[in-house]
Formats: C-alpha cells, structure tokens, sequence
C-alpha cells in the first residue's frame, strides 16, 4: 500500500511552505522524499527542473538540501561547533552565535544544552551547507513549551530572509502568519493548497475546515 498517492507539487525558490494535516497524513513522507532519504516507487522529484534521481540522492542531500528533524539528530558527545563541522569543515562560529549560543555553549558538550540550544544547533549545522533549500520535520515537536518560541522565532527571520523552507508543522498560527502557501496533507494526498489567508479563513474542502477547527478555536 502505497503511503503517498498521486501527489503533484511544486516549491518556488525564496518562499516559504507550510505542510499540515493529521498524524499519518504522509507529511513526513514527503518530506523525506523530497530530501532524497527516500525514493519514490513512481514519479520523478525534479529539483531545477532536473531528476535528482540523475546526479544522485547523495548529491543532492549534501549540495543541494538540508533537512532539520524533529529529535535534533545531533551526535550527542561532540560539541555544537564539532557538530556544525561534520557537515562543512571550514564552517566558523559565526552561524551559532547568531542563532544565540553563546562562546562558552559552543564549545559545550550538546547533552548539555537545553532543548531549543540544539535545535538551534542541528539549524546552524543545516545552514552551514548554503543549501538551496532547507526542510523542517516538525522543529518544535520534542521541545518544551517556554523554547517553542525561541525556535519559532528564528525560523521566522529566516523566511524574512529568502530562504526557500518547506516546514511540516502543527503550529498553526505560525503556518497562518510566516507562510506563502499552505498545504493540507489527509490520507497520503494534497487535499488542499492555497495563500494561508484563504487556507485558514476560507477552505475550500470540509475535512480542510474539521481540522482547522481542532487547532484554531
């Protein structure tokens, strides 16, 4: 049984994707092809109009894409600075300080941060590889309510900046209020897709309008 069926989609460079929809949509799914972790068993994914299937999905994992999962996965007895590293050696501080580690949490072994330091941290180290484009799995999932924010927060400035995101999220005010489309994910289709405004205030779909209702009240 196929866990995605028919999906057509498409992401413009510098905006900002919001994927939402229920546990077992297929949201992760996507997001993982998209990345090149998996491969589809039918259709292409075409990356500037190209296969990445052609270059290979290793090549487009490390040159072209950054994903940032939802349990950080950070290699827990390095650093951040050691973790940032690992995906580009001549990587400086620079990105961590500005995502607000400070000298001495940089050079601190990563168990010993706080939930929202590596999520910030396993952000840095994506954005270490300049990709094209950078994916979020749910970002806030494994934090703590107080850090949601922070990390919210950042992820804001870096849509503010032009960065093409595709974020799978629950977040729904976030979605609402950073996001250029939004697409609703249910049973391994797109359901729907539009500008947030229309999403949020005027879905077309009724199973659209049953899951928003859970989330906006």
């Amino acid at each position: 049984e196929n866990v995605l069926n028919q999906i057509t989609a498409s992401f413009e460079e510098g905006k900002f994707y919001a994927i939402i929809g229920k546990s077992g949509a297929g949201k992760s799914t996507l997001l993982s092809l998209l990345a090149g972790l998996d491969t589809p068993t039918k259709g292409k994914i075409l990356f500037e109009d190209q296969d990445i299937a052609q270059k290979g999905y290793n090549h487009h994992r490390r040159k072209q894409i950054s994903l940032v999962f939802q349990n950080y996965n950070l290699i827990d007895y390095l650093t951040p600075m050691e973790n940032v590293r690992l995906v580009n050696s001549q990587a400086n501080k620079d990105s961590l300080l500005q995502l607000g580690l400070n000298e001495k949490e940089i050079h601190r072994n990563v168990l010993r941060l706080s939930g929202g330091q590596q999520q910030r941290v396993a952000i840095a180290r994506a954005l270490s590889m300049n990709p094209d484009a950078i994916l979020f799995d749910e970002p806030t999932s494994a934090l703590d309510p107080e850090m949601v924010g922070e990390v919210l927060k950042i992820m804001k400035g870096l849509a503010q900046e032009g960065l093409t995101m595709i974020v799978v999220t629950h977040e729904m005010e976030f979605a609402r209020d950073v996001s250029n489309r939004v697409i609703f994910m249910d049973q391994g289709i797109i359901a729907e897709e539009g500008k947030p405004e229309d999403i949020f205030t005027h879905p077309k779909k009724e199973r659209t309008k049953e899951f928003l209702q859970r989330y906006l009240r």
